[in-house]
C-alpha cells in the first residue's frame, strides 16, 4: 500500500484519539475539593450561649443622690419573674408563703419544683412586691395622681403626704398578711434589703414630690418619710376601716410631728442624732429587740 493510502487511512482514528485526549474548553468543569476525613474541631470558633433574659427592677438615677446610696437591684430572669408575677394573686389568701408561689408555678405552667429557682424563696416573693408597688406609685404620678384635687397646686409635703398614703393603700389587699412579712423582714439575714427597699421607696416618694434638697436635709427627709411609712404600716395591719381612715389620720399626726421637729435639727451633731432616734425607733417598729 501506498505511504499516502495508509497516512489517510490512520488520519480518522488520529482525529478521534485527539478530541478524546483534549476536550474542548467549553466541557471543562472546574475540580471541586472532597471533604476531609479528619478536621480539626477548633477551626471555627464556636458562639458562646446567650445569657438568659432578665428583667431588672431598680430605682432611677436622679439628678442628685448620695454617694453612699445603696445600689438596689433585683434581677430576675423571665421564669422568675413569670412565677413571681403569678404568685402575687395568691398573696391576699395565702400571704407571702411557699404555697403561694407554688400556686404561681402552676398557674404559669411550671412544676412544683421550679420555686426552687428562687434562692431567698418567700423572701423575693416580698422584694418583688415591694419593687413593683413603687414602679406602680411612679406610674399612678404619671397617670395624674396630683391632679385629682384639680388645678391647685400642692407643696412638697403635700405630696409627700399623698404618695405615702398611695403607697399604703396597695397594701390594703394584704393587710392581713402583712404583719408575717415584717417579721420575715426582720430576719437578721434579710434586714440589709429590707432597709435598702424601704430607702429606696422614700427615695423615690420625695423625688416624685419634687423635693430638691442638697444639703443635710436629704438625709433627714429621708429618714423621716422612712419612719412614719413603716410605722404607718404596722398601723394598716390593725386597720379595720375600708378607706383606711385610722391609717390617714396617724399618717397626718406623724408628719406634724416629724416637720416640728425637723424645723429643730440644725447643727451636724443634731442631724446624726435624729438619724440615730430614727433608725432606733424604725427597728423597733419591726420588731428587732434592739
Amino acid at each position: 500500500m501506498a505511504p499516502s493510502t495508509l497516512l489517510a487511512a490512520r488520519r480518522p482514528l488520529l482525529t478521534s484519539i485527539a478530541s478524546v485526549s483534549r476536550p474542548s474548553r467549553a466541557t471543562l468543569r472546574p475540580i471541586t475539593q472532597s471533604p476531609r476525613l479528619y478536621h480539626c474541631q477548633h477551626t471555627r470558633p464556636s458562639t458562646p450561649a446567650a445569657p438568659p433574659k432578665t428583667t431588672t427592677l431598680s430605682t432611677p438615677r436622679r439628678k442628685y443622690h448620695s454617694t453612699h446610696q445603696p445600689t438596689l437591684d433585683h434581677e430576675y430572669t423571665n421564669s422568675q419573674t413569670t412565677i413571681l408575677t403569678a404568685a402575687l394573686r395568691h398573696v391576699p389568701q395565702l400571704g407571702f408563703t411557699r404555697d403561694a408561689l407554688t400556686l404561681g408555678a402552676r398557674d404559669a405552667g411550671f412544676l412544683d419544683v421550679s420555686v426552687q429557682l428562687l434562692p431567698r424563696g418567700e423572701f423575693d416573693l416580698i422584694l418583688f412586691w415591694l419593687a413593683s408597688r413603687r414602679g406602680l406609685l411612679r406610674a399612678a404620678v404619671d397617670n395624674g395622681l396630683f391632679r385629682k384635687n384639680g388645678p391647685r397646686e400642692l407643696s412638697v409635703e403635700q405630696k409627700t403626704k399623698m404618695l405615702v398614703m398611695e403607697r399604703l393603700r396597695m397594701n390594703a389587699d394584704v393587710r392581713n398578711q402583712w404583719q408575717d412579712a415584717l417579721a420575715l423582714m426582720s430576719l437578721p439575714s434579710h434586714v440589709p434589703l429590707s432597709l435598702s427597699e424601704l430607702h429606696a421607696l422614700s427615695d423615690d416618694i420625695l423625688a416624685l414630690a419634687g423635693d430638691t434638697s442638697v444639703d443635710a436635709s436629704w438625709y433627714t427627709k429621708r429618714l423621716a418619710v422612712s419612719a412614719v411609712y413603716a410605722s404607718a404600716e404596722v398601723v394598716l395591719t390593725r386597720d379595720p376601716s375600708p378607706d383606711l381612715t385610722a391609717t390617714e389620720a396617724f399618717v397626718e399626726r406623724r408628719f406634724e410631728d416629724t416637720q416640728a421637729l425637723g424645723d429643730k435639727v440644725g447643727g451636724v451633731k443634731e442631724c446624726l442624732g435624729f438619724m440615730g432616734s430614727t433608725a432606733l425607733g424604725l427597728g423597733r417598729s419591726w420588731g428587732l429587740k434592739i
